[in-house]
């Protein structure tokens, strides 16, 4: 393996010449020093977690353990902001587009103020709000679905036209329509992006819970005289758990990167709250001076939907029941 390297980077070298060696370089040493953090971070969560869940992490990959570590920086940074960030989330306190210095590590926007501390807070605004549509569109997707499942009927028919209405919309034209119509406070945004991805989760949901309610042990509680509540509590979601864990990840990605898209086209959060989205528009023309700020933000949101997914891809793998 390592002569393999050697022999594509003296190819590179003799080819394009030595810069993008050195890129190369570059990107495998930050490979491999991702690997090395995730490797020890895994180490370190089987000596200090429970022998169960040492274990289940023990055979966790570094894609997802490096998922998680991104996940809880971003979570941490979310929850302390106020104590991470150098400065307020709208305190100007330098030039416009000030360059990085000791004080601004990343320098200034377009009112001069501090990059970093509005990324810091934008991590609280971007990701607490998509959380939080997330759950609202969950809860209600997986609670109908579950209802359609298991009465069946009229109420089924009823709910999966509705949900089929819904989905036939372009999430994005529907968000935009709706937002311009009832405004653009966080309040409505949350409810407008739970009712485009509600529809999602009730079908998943449907679908997982109705193969479970064919099975002999629901009929087995029927006729045990057990209620629809208990039912669905105790029989049918725990056995459908395992693929709406994971669908809520894939729906936590989705969301966000809607609530970012509409915050780039001004309809999302709105100054002066920070948000990773308003944030690319509003630095957006230093790209053509060859200035890197609207990169990060971006590069933040890409980084958590890849963490994210990661997460996921392991969670459906050992859902899934496929041995590595």
């Amino acid at each position: 393996m390592f002569g393999f390297v050697a022999t594509a980077s003296l190819l590179v070298w003799a080819v394009f010449g030595p810069t993008p060696f050195y890129v190369i370089a570059v990107c495998a040493a930050i490979l491999l020093a991702l690997a090395l953090v995730s490797y020890l971070f895994r180490w370190l969560l089987v000596l200090v977690l429970p022998w169960q869940l040492s274990q289940t992490f023990a055979k966790a990959p570094l894609t997802a353990i490096f998922g998680i570590i991104i996940i809880l920086i971003f979570a941490a940074s979310a929850i302390f902001a106020p104590f991470l960030a150098p400065f307020g989330e709208a305190d100007i306190v330098s030039a416009s587009f000030a360059p990085p210095d000791a004080q601004m590590l990343l320098g200034a926007d377009q009112l001069g103020r501090d990059v970093l501390s509005r990324i810091i807070f934008g991590a609280r605004n971007s990701v607490g709000l998509a959380l939080i549509a997330t759950i609202l569109a969950f809860s209600v997707g997986s609670l109908t679905g579950l209802l359609a499942a298991t009465y069946g009927g009229w109420l089924d028919q009823i709910l999966s036209r509705i949900a089929d209405t819904i989905m036939s919309v372009p999430s994005l034209i529907f968000s935009l329509l709706m937002l311009s119509i009832f405004g653009t406070d966080l309040s409505v945004i949350v409810i407008v992006v739970a009712v485009i991805y509600s529809p999602r989760v009730y079908r998943l949901t449907r679908a997982v819970a109705g193969n479970v309610v064919v099975m002999d042990y629901i009929e087995a509680a029927k006729l045990r005289g057990e209620g629809t509540w208990y039912l669905i509590r105790r029989e049918i979601l725990p056995n459908a758990l395992a693929p709406l864990i994971a669908e809520f990840g894939l729906e936590f990605c989705f969301v966000f990167l809607l609530i970012a898209g509409l915050s780039f086209l001004g309809l999302g959060v709105q100054p002066p709250t920070a948000d990773w989205g308003s944030m690319v528009r509003e630095n957006a023309t230093l790209i053509s001076f060859g200035d890197y700020t609207p990169l990060i933000p971006a590069g933040a949101i890409a980084l958590l939907t890849v963490a994210v997914n990661f997460v996921i891809d392991w969670i459906l793998h050992r859902s899934s029941g496929l041995k590595d």
